[in-house]
């Protein structure tokens, strides 16, 4: 299996982790929040949409640009070679502040965002089929709390997010029989 095909693995089963986590609540469920602090189930998935939405148009963006001359073909960045968890760590506070583009704002089913997260897979399999592997350490597109990162780093996000909110849902769980 080559690196690119591991990559789109990962997040495959990150995303399955998080759909069969959350798919069996009711409406009810899935809205409840502790607090007006803290998010839904259904608005931590369309945020999780609305991210890798964005994420994936903008490396496809990205690429494409570089192959055409009008994104510059660099290697080189303050986060060169680190580990997406590494760059979190020394990019994110405890308590970011979402992006306005990847934030929750439609509401409504839980299922419709299920699934629509879950469509992602394939686009994010057609953008990988048109990456070469010499590529994933290009550059792409900054992202909007960690700055640059290249390709290989911006798939590595998509899976560490992903688990990174089925863990706030694994609280929000806890929080939910607890009330």
């Amino acid at each position: 299996m080559n690196t690119i095909d591991k990559l789109i693995l990962d997040v495959s089963i990150a995303r399955k982790k998080y759909i069969d986590q959350i798919e069996h609540f009711t409406q009810e469920q899935a809205q409840w929040k502790p607090d007006a602090d803290s998010w839904s189930m259904v608005e931590i998935t369309e945020h999780l949409f609305w991210a890798e939405q964005g994420g994936i148009l903008g490396m496809w963006k990205s690429i494409l640009a570089i192959r055409e001359g009008k994104m510059e073909r660099t290697y080189d960045s303050i986060h060169r070679d680190m580990p997406i968890e590494q760059i979190v760590k020394l990019t994110w506070q405890l308590k970011e502040k979402v992006p306005a583009m990847a934030a929750p704002r439609l509401g409504g089913p839980l299922s419709f965002w299920c699934n629509s997260l879950s469509s992602l897979q394939a686009v994010l399999k057609t953008f990988a089929c048109c990456l070469k592997n010499d590529e994933l350490r290009l550059q792409a597109h900054p992202h909007p709390i960690s700055g640059p990162l290249d390709f290989q780093q911006r798939f590595e996000f998509l899976t560490f997010h992903i688990n990174r909110h089925r863990d706030q849902i694994s609280w929000l769980i806890g929080e939910m029989g607890t009330t």
